[in-house]
């Protein structure tokens, strides 16, 4: 082109070069950003799949139940009793790794030997109330027989009454593959011994037994790592006293069944001795129920002087009445979790 004489060049080489280098710029910066997402992806599928700890847990007091509301410590004759919180975290992170990934559940049931007496295991003791147990002290009578995989000639263990479970087999077979989730191994176990509840059942809803502080709260999820306080109370666990009363045992159960009302005997007779109000079974004859009454026709006992003192209950876990019926009207049969912790 020419002006006046003279002849105009335009920069079309360094236009083209600058368009070029933008393009070129653009898509690194395109890049950097993908790249960035690709690691913020990355690093919250790898917290995803990271195993939950105590840490994680968050705990906060929002109660349902408010009557007799102990501390997070307070004392006790010449000591301080607590609320294990770092305990009772590690528990429920415990729980939230289990259900992060999809499970078939079960519950090992011989509730009164209900579902045949067990074979004795390989190696049995003799305890103090003059019953076979394994050697890690677990009753014959009321338990679940634990074989080895393909090895159903004796018992290894036995499963308490109550135990969570996993299914890793068909329930229809002779003899069902399951993972401990109360208790360690992996072990066959026979049909009759295993009641199957499901791959959507979800336990958001914990009862905490305690007892060496003798004390109970119960607990409900929230969201996956946030959990809510509902109630922190006093309560009174088993006592070792051969040959009736024993202590509650410690470890994970799920409740299995309520009664409005539960009939108990005199101790070495079958005489109907009195009732404890709204019952919630979790293991054998162990109930979460109100203050005993020693008369089956007496009102109910709301509160006893008793509770949150020292174990003095046959296996079970005494509250104040009003409290037990708390739990008993919130936490649902086998959707529900009974800890009981040392």
């Amino acid at each position: 082109m020419r002006l006046a004489g003279y002849l105009i060049i335009f920069p079309v080489a360094l236009f083209l070069f600058s368009c070029n280098e933008r393009a070129t710029q653009q898509k690194e910066a395109e890049k950097r950003k993908a790249d960035s997402l690709e690691q913020v992806k990355k690093a919250e599928e790898e917290e995803r799949k990271r195993p939950r700890t105590a840490a994680d847990i968050k705990l906060t007091k929002d109660f349902a139940f408010d009557n007799y509301t102990l501390a997070d410590e307070y004392p006790y004759e010449d000591t301080n009793r607590v609320f294990q919180w770092d305990k009772i975290k590690e528990k429920l992170a415990f729980i939230d790794n289990f259900q992060r990934e999809k499970k078939h559940y079960a519950v090992l049931q011989n509730y009164k030997n209900k579902n045949g007496e067990a074979p004795v295991v390989g190696n049995y003791l003799r305890n103090a109330y003059k019953r076979v147990s394994d050697t890690l002290g677990t009753e014959r009578y009321q338990s679940v027989p634990l074989y080895k995989e393909g090895n159903h000639d004796v018992p290894v263990l036995y499963g308490r009454d109550g135990s969570l479970v996993e299914l890793l087999s068909s329930d229809t077979i002779p003899m069902i593959k399951v993972a401990g989730l109360s208790f360690e191994g992996t072990w066959e176990v026979p049909k009759r011994y295993v009641k199957t509840i499901g791959d959507t059942v979800a336990f958001n809803h914990v009862v905490v037994v305690d007892v060496t502080n003798q004390n109970i709260c119960t607990i409900e999820r929230s969201e996956e790592t946030s959990w809510r306080i509902r109630s922190m109370n006093p309560a009174t666990s088993g006592m070792h006293k051969p040959p009736y009363s024993k202590e509650t045992p410690t470890g994970i159960f799920v409740l299995q069944e309520k009664k409005p009302k539960m009939l108990y005997l005199k101790d070495g007779t079958k005489t109907i001795q009195g009732y404890a109000p709204y019952a919630s079974r979790f293991t054998n004859g162990g109930y979460i129920h109100g203050v005993p009454t020693q008369n089956p026709n007496a009102r109910i006992i709301e509160y006893s002087a008793s509770l949150g003192t020292v174990p003095r209950s046959h296996m079970c876990v005494r509250n104040a009445s009003s409290h037990a019926k708390f739990i008993y009207d919130w936490a649902k049969t086998f959707q529900s979790l009974i800890i009981v912790i040392d």
